[in-house]
């Protein structure tokens, strides 16, 4: 996007610290008289002497600055201080900015005339205004340039996942301007036009803006680019949850009147809005085996399908579906297909590598990470997510910017916290299916696991979550989980902490055990994700809390 920059160059080895500071292209001279008011060039350099000289008070300085950090004499440098000889133009526009409007005394005035000369030999301030008035800053010093703004170069010099998740979407720029380390946190409902011919440039495709809050935010497009670049797709939308990332989704590429196939093994409340809100709007579904692929044909060949959408490991029993074989097939007759990786994670699985159209997560669990935030993605071809996000404007269901926030900081531990998860999950999983008050473990990464040759295919890691049923009824599996000590009860996983969960009461008890049996759950059915806790101390609650019964 083109804007005006405000750069200062302090001294030979000195750079401005403050990189949001930057300049009103049309400044309001309040104190000129009506058809007077100076003006200045598209591009112009200005000094301090020369505004002061031109007999434009400290109070026409002051209406130059467009943004100015409140903090900014507490945080300047004490080199940069003494560069302004602690008397220069920064306290000058910062004390008018904290005090209120200058003074008009003429005793005041000529001080401040005084010192903002007395600086101006040490600092020249430079403004540089382009025709449409956005904002860009630089940074110059004869040593080196610094340049903030967004960058659009690639990721290839970072060649594994564990990096891309530090660094993607921030190390290369960012559309914040800032020298930060981390990504601010833009907190703002809307976004504002200077002028109405600016507003007009933005409706008419000239100018580039967020508008409004529930289109956009500076901070959530960091998280949006850095879980593309971990997934290798061309563009991810962000929303508050990953049940209204699902939604949106189906309801965007599921016509009204459509055909959609999913699996039996799912999360439920998915398939409560398959089952009880796609209907209301004509659209019908057929529910397959995750491993049946002779079912999906049959789906299909009879009807006019437009979706294939499963989780792939699936919630809780985490089958696998051969996201290869079924994308292929799916296409042969013109369907999508949708995979939903939460249980996998971006490093465990490249959806989109294998061939999916688009791959969806609940970012609240591994990708967020620490059990502290509600976030779903959608990652997909440009065309695909554009259809989505039109309609997620619509909708609403934004992702607040604190909230992308912890997205972005969760992300870059990522890769450090899956491998734990990975390495834990797969150990005990080993260690209860030997156990004897185990009936049944419930991993991919077992060779007891129907999918286990595929999973071994398409991923590199096979999470953190294992489920097992105990040897027992449901009272049975009740004492097994209150006597463990480290995971909390609760629902939800992938987080630093572990947390465990009976689904016949965490999720289905509003059934009978009749009607939960359909489903595949059992009263002694156990799902336990792992955290990043010590694996010797995680084992020996395990075998501590099994003894119990």
């Amino acid at each position: 996007m083109a804007v005006s920059s405000c750069s200062f160059t302090l001294s030979p080895r000195v750079c401005n610290p403050y990189s949001s500071f930057e300049c009103r292209p049309d400044p309001d001279f309040s104190s000129a008289p009506i058809g007077d008011k100076p003006r200045l060039a598209s591009s112009r350099r200005v000094t301090a002497s020369s505004l002061y000289a031109g007999g434009i008070s400290s109070r026409g300085l002051s209406s130059l600055i467009f943004r100015f950090p409140p903090n900014f004499v507490r945080q300047l440098s004490i080199k940069a201080r003494r560069n302004f000889s602690n008397i220069g133009v920064a306290q000058i526009v910062a004390a008018s900015w904290s005090n209120g409007p200058a003074p008009d005394s003429p005793s005041l005035a000529a001080a401040a005339s005084a010192q903002a000369a007395a600086a101006a030999a040490a600092a020249a301030v430079t403004v540089t205004v382009t025709n449409d008035g956005a904002a860009v800053e630089s940074c110059i010093d004869n040593g080196s340039v610094q340049i903030g703004g967004s960058d659009n170069s690639t990721t290839t010099f970072l060649s594994s996942d564990g990096s891309i998740t530090v660094h993607a979407g921030e190390r290369l720029g960012r559309g914040i301007v800032t020298d930060a380390i981390t990504t601010p946190v833009v907190n703002t409902s809307a976004y504002f036009f200077k002028k109405t011919q600016e507003l007009i440039d933005f409706k008419e495709k000239r100018h580039h803006s967020f508008e409004y809050g529930r289109y956009g935010n500076p901070t959530t497009v960091v998280a949006e680019e850095k879980i593309s670049a971990l997934e290798g797709a061309e563009s991810t939308l962000i929303m508050a949850s990953g049940m209204c990332a699902s939604t949106v989704m189906l309801m965007a590429l599921v016509p009204a009147g459509g055909h959609m196939v999913t699996t039996t093994d799912c999360y439920r409340k998915t398939r409560m809005f398959m089952e009880n809100f796609l209907p209301k709007m004509g659209i019908s579904v057929t529910v397959i085996d995750p491993a049946d692929v002779d079912g999906l044909e049959a789906a299909l060949n009879k009807n006019k399908v437009s979706l294939f959408f499963t989780e792939s490991p699936t919630n809780p029993f985490l089958r696998c579906v051969d996201i290869e074989r079924v994308s292929k097939l799916c296409h042969s007759k013109g369907a999508l297909v949708c995979i939903d990786g939460t249980f996998a994670t971006p490093l465990n699985q490249k959806a989109l590598a294998l061939g999916a159209d688009l791959v969806l997560h609940s970012a609240t669990k591994f990708i967020g990470g620490h059990n502290d935030v509600l976030a779903g993605c959608i990652s997909g071809p440009e065309k695909l997510i554009t259809e989505i996000r039109t309609l997620h404007h619509i909708l609403g269901g934004t992702l607040n910017p604190n909230a992308a926030y912890l997205i972005i900081r969760g992300m870059k531990t990522l890769h450090l916290r899956v491998q734990q998860q990975n390495s834990t999950a797969l150990r005990m999983a080993e260690a209860l299916e030997a156990h004897p008050r185990v009936r049944r473990v419930y991993y991919p990464g077992l060779p007891s696991h129907p999918e286990h040759e595929i999973a071994k295919q398409q991923m590199t890691g096979f999470g953190g979550v294992v489920s097992f049923e105990v040897d027992g009824d449901l009272m049975t599996t009740i004492k097994f989980v209150d006597a463990l000590k480290i995971p909390y009860i609760a629902p939800s996983f992938g987080g630093c902490e572990s947390i465990v969960d009976q689904p016949a009461i965490m999720s289905y008890w509003d059934l009978s055990q009749a009607e939960r049996r359909k489903y595949g759950i059992e009263d002694n059915l156990v799902r336990f994700s792992f955290g990043v806790e010590d694996f010797e101390d995680l084992k020996a609650d395990v075998l501590q809390a099994l003894e119990t019964i």
